[in-house]
C-alpha cells in the first residue's frame, strides 16, 4: 500500500464534501441558494442590521446638531 501524501488526502477529502455555503448569521454550512440557512437567521440578521443602522443615524444626527450648535455659539461670542 503506497504512502498517502497530504496532497492526495486533501484531494480525497474535498471530493467527499458537497458544494455548500455558510450562513451569514450563524455560520452553519448549508446546501442551497441564498445567504442564510433559514428564514429565522434571515429575519434576525435583518433586525440586527436595522438596529445598527438606526444607532448610526441617531449618532450622525447628534453630531450634526452639535456641530451646528457649536457654530452658532461661536458666532454669538464674537
Amino acid at each position: 500500500m503506497p504512502y498517502d501524501t497530504r496532497e492526495n488526502a486533501q484531494k480525497e477529502y474535498t471530493l467527499k464534501i458537497p458544494q455548500h455555503r455558510h450562513c451569514r448569521k450563524c455560520g452553519k454550512a448549508f446546501v442551497g441558494e441564498g445567504y442564510y440557512c433559514s428564514e429565522e437567521c434571515k429575519k434576525t440578521d435583518g433586525d440586527a442590521a436595522r438596529k445598527s443602522l438606526r444607532r448610526y443615524m441617531i449618532l450622525f444626527i447628534a453630531l450634526v446638531g452639535i456641530s451646528i450648535a457649536a457654530i452658532v455659539v461661536t458666532q454669538f461670542l464674537k
